[in-house]
């Protein structure tokens, strides 16, 4: 009996180097899969994804999430800041009942 073939995962990196190599550099897909340990039909797969999500690497990036967290910051800090300003008049009022009805 021959053992189990070891899982190899590859991350995102590694994956788009052996598409470079094979779409690029013209590497043989049956020399890329020998090297790595993975199936033809995985690059196919691979590549489709590439090409499907591709557009996204030449969007402009804004900076929209940047922005996104300083208007929630902007909006928590003054949130706090009305916050204060309610318990700061409770307090004041607070304060005059207790002196009017002569409470130390």
């Amino acid at each position: 009996m021959s053992e189990p073939q070891k899982r190899n995962r590859l991350n995102g990196l590694q994956k788009v180097a052996i598409l470079k190599r094979y779409l690029v550099d013209k590497t043989p897909i049956s020399d890329l899969c020998d090297e790595y340990g993975i199936q033809p039909s995985q690059v196919y797969q691979w590549q489709k994804v590439l090409f499907e999500n591709g557009g996204a690497a030449f969007e402009r990036t804004r900076r929209r999430g940047g922005d996104a967290q300083e208007r929630k910051v902007a909006a928590l800090e003054a949130k706090v800041q009305q916050k204060n300003e309610v318990i700061a008049e409770l307090m004041q009022e607070h304060v005059q009942l207790k002196k009017a009805i002569g409470e130390p």
